[in-house]
């Protein structure tokens, strides 16, 4: 691929992406969602939060790693009880990374 089709499918990509997000506040209360689309686009940032998140908790160098020696895996589920009693996002990142950390040079005595 030369230089000059990579710029141009990059400008094309970001123009796309920029169309469609423009559309939808161009569009905002000008047309009404039926209430099944609506109750389903609340789904969306968890789905997308969970497709980035659990293959880099379950996946480590290219390969599945769901033993209970997983670091990530382990810092994920402290990392998640955290959130599930506080509901606070720093407190969870906080102890999600130092959990890791501290796993990590734990495990790989």
């Amino acid at each position: 691929m030369s230089e000059t089709t990579l710029w141009l499918t990059m400008l094309g990509m970001g123009a796309i992406t920029y169309g469609i997000r423009l559309s939808f506040i161009l569009l905002w209360g000008k047309i009404t969602l039926p209430p099944a689309l609506q109750r389903s686009l609340r789904f969306v940032p968890p789905a997308v939060l969970a497709a980035i998140i659990f293959p880099e908790i379950l996946r480590h160098g290219g390969a599945w790693n769901v033993s209970p020696l997983n670091p990530r895996l382990l810092a994920g589920v402290i990392a998640a009880l955290v959130a599930w009693r506080t509901r606070n996002t720093m407190l969870t990142i906080l102890v999600g990374m130092a959990a890791l950390w501290g796993l990590q040079a734990l495990l790989s005595r």
